[in-house]
């Protein structure tokens, strides 16, 4: 069955704002104009004061790192269960990158796992909201709050989401997102970094496009960064936004058809609503209970086998030749993201999928699990 797993929605709104883009978005007020407005209505939507757009959402991170000055002998703190563009830039800034265990229930950092790897040397922390999953953000605040430690959300993937009343995209002094092809909304390559404090605007403001001087053309007072978002991508973006409400129900009806086909399956977890709130559910996620005996290497293979792309649950980064390979030590430090992990498939996500390619799809989970086959929803 041909069934992407990821995929946007494009009507003709995108279409004709994207070719007044080309039309008339290079010159004079309106070479600018999307950018502009597209930041302006994100951080409205949002409840921020500021809004900058980025080529994509890790260069976004790469800004906030570096205006806060983070780099060698600093330690920034990053779940295990994310993927790498969360942490990359750590990295690139000279600053010591250590990972935290995550929640059972969120499957995003526990405050219990952040408290344990906190050393003088911490200098903040990168909570992930997991695939629309919201992490327990009073307990993470409380945390940071109490170190002094400096709280950024990565909602790369939480457009949407809403934990205790407040949209993912309001934690912590500084949050992130992305508009990459799979994501709810899209510029093809995109990112948008969100802030209120005065100074760590204009620091990013000047970072963002090579540090030029406000007083004289070409002319440079430090050499920073070309992070400058483009004009004819980011009418593709203020179009997409203007549909937000509607993308988000759309993903969310995902994981409600998903929640229906593994209903009468227990030990089967699929993303959770945060409390008083909603989860975006950018992608939907599933957990495999033990009670199966199913780990996602042997799922994805059964699945290939009937004719079904699977897609693994994030690896903990820590286990990956790119931080040095896994260890008993590193399990012993996250056991429930290394737990996790195992058991863990995303599920098809992508908008043209149909509730019959659900099906058919929950149905090939449920056929490796003992478990006969839905004939309707």
């Amino acid at each position: 069955m041909n069934l992407e797993l990821f995929g946007p929605s494009i009507t003709d709104h995108e279409i004709n704002t994207v070719m007044d883009a080309m039309q008339n978005g290079w010159y004079g007020e309106k070479k600018y104009w999307y950018v502009e407005n597209f930041e302006a209505e994100f951080a409205r939507y949002h409840g921020r004061k500021y809004a900058l757009m980025t080529p994509n959402c890790t260069s976004a991170i790469h800004l906030i790192l570096l205006a806060l000055g983070i780099g060698p002998g600093d330690e920034v703190v990053v779940p295990e269960s994310t993927w790498i563009a969360s942490a990359t830039h750590i990295t690139h800034v000279g600053a010591k990158t250590v990972f935290a265990d995550i929640n059972e229930d969120t499957w995003c950092m526990s405050a219990e796992g952040l408290e344990r790897v906190i050393t003088p040397r911490t200098k903040a922390v990168i909570a992930v909201d997991l695939y629309g999953n919201m992490p327990d953000m009073d307990s993470l605040k409380e945390v940071t709050d109490r170190h002094g430690i400096t709280l950024i959300e990565d909602a790369a993937g939480a457009l949407g989401s809403v934990y205790r009343g407040k949209k993912a995209g309001n934690f912590g002094v500084a949050s992130v997102f992305s508009f990459h092809r799979t994501k709810t909304i899209t510029t093809g390559e995109g990112g948008m970094l969100l802030l209120d404090d005065d100074a760590l605007f204009e620091r990013c403001h000047f970072l963002r496009d090579h540090g030029r001087s406000k007083t004289k053309h070409y002319y440079n007072d430090e050499v920073a960064f070309k992070y400058m978002p483009c004009n004819l991508l980011a009418s593709l973006g203020y179009a997409q936004f203007q549909r937000v409400e509607e993308l988000v129900e759309a993903k969310r009806h995902i994981l409600k058809t998903f929640r229906k086909i593994f209903s009468d399956m227990p030990d089967v977890y699929l993303n959770p609503e945060p409390p008083d709130g909603r989860n975006g559910a950018w992608c939907t996620a599933l957990i495999v209970g033990k009670s199966y005996g199913f780990d996602k290497e042997e799922m994805i293979r059964e699945l290939e086998s009937m004719g079904f792309e699977g897609r693994p649950f994030f690896y903990p980064l820590s286990s990956m030749p790119a931080y040095g390979g896994e260890s008993p030590e590193k399990r012993a430090n996250a056991p429930v993201a290394y737990d996790l992990s195992q058991r863990g498939l995303c599920l098809p996500a992508a908008f043209r999928t149909s509730d019959e390619q659900l099906l058919a799809y929950g149905n090939a989970i449920r056929k490796i699990l003992g478990k006969e086959p839905l004939a309707s929803l």
